[in-house]
């Protein structure tokens, strides 16, 4: 700027057509103004690629191709602890799916790892926008070395989310949405909870809320409930008779555990690990299947031990509670033993036959690991909520387990909305519910974001999506963990 005031006004002398100090004046916001504009042009005309590296802290990893996108599989610094920055720092993981910086953008997070090809949420197709996924905080790679676990909780998590937003909120610097499923789900009202200025708005899928982690009688009175008298019968009959023939089944256990290498070192045994897979049959039915598939499930006193051991495996997983299963999942476990929570249903149908009942999550993290319970946790997040929340949109399904213990909404939630998806699972979306809830929901999400047009201003009834449909982008991914994750 410096060089070419002195330009200008060199010019001004040379013509004699106005005072110096008038010139001087005239060409400083000239040259203020020309700068602006150039200033503006190069970045428009820079590479994305380019100003997001420019962040600092920010590292490509690769990047792969899209029609009409930019997909980069990214590394940003983080501090282990945002209290005290300078404690060490380690590599968290994160996507971009790069559309255009005139478009709003969506933060999701599974609340887990982290998919590193393309792929669009729910809210990023409704708004067409630009798509943020972060891994969670201690799931591999993005773990600090060594690990000190006393740094995951979800106010460090947030602290991530909130770290990255302001990273990027400079190049994409319209309407940022959260949005994650199951504790992805959770992950994104734990991120507006903590940091409400970040996000303008919250579309958080089959997300439970466990308030109070010693009173689980929602999980009873639902397993009470779902589906017909007559498929809620077959699944336990086949938890008990799978509890019965407990030394046949553990046989052919046993023969797979020889056959993959499988070790129990976490759990304890294999007998511990045999029964929570049983334990988690029914649960993991209404999870992920759908009441129709009841009528694929055999009477159990009619099948084979071999027949019974598969079916069993299929839903449920027997590999889920071995150390080569739980091993992955050390940090949902972690956070479920200190902060988040975990189900405990009685199974009242399985008295005198279960050895351990539905074991905590202490079970499932290695002792060298510290674990204190915190009970006001989520009591903070559920009175948030209640009194505070603003443009916050829950959507669970009528048969997903989780949904049991959902997130409700109090006097002080504003713009705030929870829906329930007839007959769905653990998969519930606003593209399921009945088409005037849909039409309403799709409304809130483009509105939040600031792209609902003309005609869904005048009536939500034209509400839909801004996207089209692609089938590689929007392929639908519910998490299957048979285990009792979320």
């Amino acid at each position: 700027m410096r060089k070419a005031l002195t330009g200008v006004l060199s010019f001004a002398m040379l013509i004699g057509t106005a005072t110096a100090a008038g010139a001087a004046t005239e060409a400083a916001t000239a040259a203020q103004s020309e700068t602006g504009t150039q200033a503006g042009q190069r970045a428009a005309q820079q590479d994305i690629k380019d100003r997001i590296l420019a962040i600092p802290g920010m590292s490509l990893v690769e990047e792969k191709p899209h029609p009409g996108y930019r997909f980069f599989v990214l590394n940003y610094t983080q501090p282990v602890d945002h209290r005290n920055p300078g404690k060490g720092t380690f590599q968290q993981r994160i996507t971009l799916l790069h559309k255009d910086t005139t478009r709003p953008t969506v933060f999701f997070t599974s609340g887990y790892g982290l998919n590193t090809n393309p792929r669009r949420s729910e809210p990023t197709a409704i708004i067409d926008g630009n798509q943020v996924s972060m891994e969670y905080r201690f799931f591999t790679p993005s773990r600090p070395s060594p690990a000190d676990w006393s740094k995951l909780d979800i106010w460090q998590a947030a602290s991530d989310q909130h770290r990255i937003h302001k990273a990027l909120k400079g190049i994409y610097d319209r309407k940022w949405l959260a949005t994650g499923g199951s504790k992805g789900g959770m992950t994104a009202t734990y991120f507006e909870r903590f940091y409400p200025d970040d996000m303008d708005g919250i579309v958080a899928y089959v997300a439970p809320n466990d308030t109070v982690n010693h009173s689980d009688k929602a999980y009873d009175r639902f397993f009470e409930r779902v589906g017909t008298q007559e498929c809620r019968t077959k699944l336990n009959n086949v938890q008990r008779e799978s509890l019965i023939r407990r030394g046949p089944l553990q046989e052919l256990y046993k023969k797979q555990v020889a056959a993959n290498g499988y070790t129990f070192n976490t759990i304890g045994s294999l007998d511990k690990a045999f029964e929570a897979v049983v334990l988690d049959f029914t649960w993991g039915f209404w999870q992920y299947r759908k009441e129709a598939d009841c009528a694929a499930i055999p009477v159990a006193a009619n099948t084979t031990d071999q027949e019974l051991f598969d079916l069993v495996d299929d839903i449920s997983g027997f590999s889920f509670y071995t150390d080569q299963g739980l091993t992955p999942y050390t940090p949902y476990y972690y956070q479920a033993g200190t902060e988040m929570g975990a189900p405990d249903i009685k199974q009242r149908h399985l008295k005198g036959l279960s050895r351990y009942g539905y074991q905590p999550p202490r079970n499932f993290v290695p002792r060298d690991i510290e674990m204190t319970f915190k009970p006001k946790a989520m009591k903070d997040i559920d009175r948030w909520v209640r009194h505070d929340g603003t443009r916050m949109m829950f959507v669970n399904g009528a048969n997903d387990p989780w949904s049991a213990e959902p997130f409700r909404l109090g006097k002080g939630s504003r713009d705030s909305y929870v829906y329930t998806v007839p007959g769905a699972n653990h998969g519930a979306n606003v593209a399921g519910l009945p088409a005037a809830e849909k039409a309403a929901a799709t409304a809130s999400i483009l509105k939040w974001a600031g792209v609902a047009p003309a005609a869904v201003q005048k009536s939500e009834t034209k509400a839909k999506p801004l996207a089209r449909f692609d089938a590689k982008l929007d392929k639908r991914e519910v998490r299957k963990e048979s285990a009792l994750r979320p």
